[in-house]
């Protein structure tokens, strides 16, 4: 379960300040209604893409005892 900054507190940063979690949330639920989205919800989710590939995708660099490389937000 999602535990951080909801959407409307999130719109009021930069897609820089958000956290890789934040990210990763974000994506994943506009990616399963995006056939549904407007056109402002279509440019915040190419916002995230844009961002997500400037930080060189959602993976840590190396895995270590406690995490993988892959990003979990829940």
């Amino acid at each position: 379960m999602y535990v951080g900054r909801d959407m409307s507190e999130l719109s009021q940063y930069s897609t820089e300040e958000w956290t890789d979690k934040e990210l990763a949330f974000f994506h994943n639920g506009m990616t399963q209604v995006a056939p549904y989205l407007n056109q402002e919800g279509a440019a915040i989710h190419v916002q995230i893409i844009k961002e997500i590939e400037a930080r060189g995708g959602l993976h840590h660099k190396e895995a270590t005892w406690t995490q993988g490389t892959e990003v979990h937000y829940d």
